[in-house]
């Protein structure tokens, strides 16, 4: 369903409201504050538990342990910042077999929300050039996690490949098709390689939708503000017998879901 133009001045309202509320020179210093210590417990977390799951996968070839101290750092992060969440469509998401979340963008804080609100054991593809960030990529690629370099092809399809080897192993993944954040929000162009990814694992493709995330983090500020994100996804679109030939189609009906979910609104706290 479409959102109104009322709608969308309510919207851009009650976003003007909120901005001013944290305008203040006290409100702004509470939350540098809090989103220095976020930052700095998470350092340390990360620091200390880092290499016992990087030991344990070593010795034991299981990667389990990473996950688990991942889902520890999200939650302490979320709560040190004061960021909520709720998520509706959770039936949608099938109890036995590996699926391709397909997701829109608009903060930085949409990729540990969805980490810790989708799977518990929820893989991604992602930009390479994030595999360059100290501990964080060296963790991206201990636990699984694919990049993808999409200015050079030939790359960008070997990891496509290795994408859906992996969901075929029964790994669940995240994709954010715009790939990089939307400033409004109206989505972005999709692009393909996720999409072909799951057509080639033959894995159905969850729509999901968030919202919310921008206000707990401003595109180009380091600062969190609490927040509270809305998380909604959609019934599974299937890809079997699906060909490459057809991936434009599925990203059309994957699109249009994702909007109908984004028009549904914030879910109440």
């Amino acid at each position: 369903m479409p959102v109104s133009a009322s709608e969308h001045t309510a919207s851009a309202e009650s976003a003007s409201e909120a901005e001013a509320s944290r305008s203040g020179p006290i409100t702004t210093a509470i939350a540098a504050a809090r989103s220095l210590t976020t930052f700095l417990f998470i350092s340390v977390y990360t620091l200390v538990l880092a290499p016992v799951g990087l030991i344990v996968l070593r010795i034991f070839r299981t990667n389990e342990l990473l996950f688990v101290f991942g889902h520890g750092a999200v939650w302490l992060a979320l709560h040190l910042a004061g960021i909520r969440y709720r998520v509706a469509g959770r039936e949608h998401v099938p109890a036995t077999r590996a699926v391709v979340f397909c997701a829109n963008h608009q903060s930085n804080v949409d990729p540990p929300v969805l980490f810790k609100a989708l799977h518990r054991r929820l893989y991604f593809l992602y930009k390479a050039e994030l595999s360059k960030l100290p501990i964080l990529g060296y963790m991206f690629d201990a636990g699984g996690f694919v990049p993808i370099e999409r200015s050079n092809r030939e790359e960008a399809m070997a990891s496509i490949r290795r994408g859906a080897a992996s969901i075929r192993q029964g790994h669940s993944f995240l994709i954010f098709p715009e790939g990089t954040r939307s400033r409004t929000d109206a989505l972005l162009p999709f692009k393909k390689g996720g999409f072909i990814m799951a057509i080639q694992a033959q894995a159905p493709i969850l729509p999901v939708a968030i919202s919310g995330g921008r206000a707990a983090m401003r595109r180009g500020s380091w600062m969190l503000w609490p927040a509270r994100v809305t998380v909604r996804i959609g019934e599974p679109v299937d890809t079997a017998g699906l060909t490459a030939d057809d991936r434009d189609r599925l990203i059309a009906i994957v699109r249009t879901r994702i909007e109908a979910l984004l028009a549904a609104g914030p879910l109440s706290h």
